[in-house]
């Protein structure tokens, strides 16, 4: 909070009003410190209310308690035939596929879906804080997974594997681009049903980019569209998800998915 507009903080005309109308050192201190300690708890109290909100369709609770499988156990046939594939796809991947896969490092919707978006371009400013919303509660719902599981990335386990997206950080289980993706398709399907297969499609290639790229397994990404499947009834039967999801079905575009506009 700013002191020039707080009347409780001491700045230099409060300070100059208290030395002329105080008559002892000790009560002037006295009333500074007082002035002051009202100040920090005022700050203090408004840093509270600024704190980030993270829940917006789902308890921390229900967060907490969302159950997935296991991933697959270190030297399982399953993890290896994990391995084998990322090591098929580094034979075998090409300069472009690499570089749509870093294209849509940053799982965003605008990137993600911008060939088949079924809403204005650019985007609607109320409609694209209801995606970021989406993203902002399904990425949080991944990491608390990820952290429950801690499955290093493929090329932390495997010093052979050079994956083309770079030795990023955090960690492999669920995929958060697959889980991600599938919701934004799992929207777009219930807003715009006869276009559904290019929707899940279209995620279904994002999460394919993430093992072409070399930073996850195919079991992860199996994951991703789990949690996925597992998180979108939950945000269903929220209130504030169906005021966001009418928000969103106020801006379709009549024109069919991957029309020009």
């Amino acid at each position: 909070m700013n002191s020039r507009f707080d009347p409780w903080c001491p700045d230099i005309k409060t300070t100059i009003f208290i030395r002329n109308r105080l008559m002892w050192k000790k009560r002037y201190l006295l009333a500074l410190a007082l002035a002051g300690s009202l100040c920090v708890q005022t700050s203090y109290s408004a840093q509270k209310w600024e704190i980030k909100r993270s829940h917006y369709y789902l308890t921390g609770q229900q967060q907490q308690l969302l159950e997935l499988p296991p991933p697959p156990a270190a030297g399982s046939e399953i993890d290896i035939a994990d391995l084998a594939t990322l090591h098929e796809w580094q034979e075998k991947r090409t300069d472009a596929q690499c570089a749509r896969a870093n294209a849509e490092a940053n799982a965003d919707y605008s990137v993600l879906f911008d060939k088949i978006n079924p809403f204005p371009e650019p985007l609607p400013v109320a409609a694209a804080a209801v995606l970021k919303r989406v993203k902002t509660e399904t990425d949080d719902i991944a990491r608390i997974v990820k952290n429950k599981f801690k499955r290093p990335r493929p090329f932390n386990r495997d010093s052979s594997l050079e994956p083309c997206l770079g030795r990023i950080g955090g960690l492999a289980y669920p995929s958060g681009h697959a889980t991600i993706s599938r919701i934004y398709a799992l929207i777009l399907s219930d807003l715009a049903p006869e276009h559904m297969s290019e929707f899940m499609t279209r995620a279904d290639e994002v999460a394919l980019y993430r093992v072409i790229g070399g930073v996850h397994h195919p079991t992860d990404i199996e994951a991703g569209k789990k949690l996925a499947d597992t998180i979108y009834p939950l945000y269903l039967k929220s209130a504030a998800f169906q005021a966001d999801m009418n928000t969103l079905r106020g801006y379709l575009l009549r024109a069919p998915v991957g029309s020009t506009r």
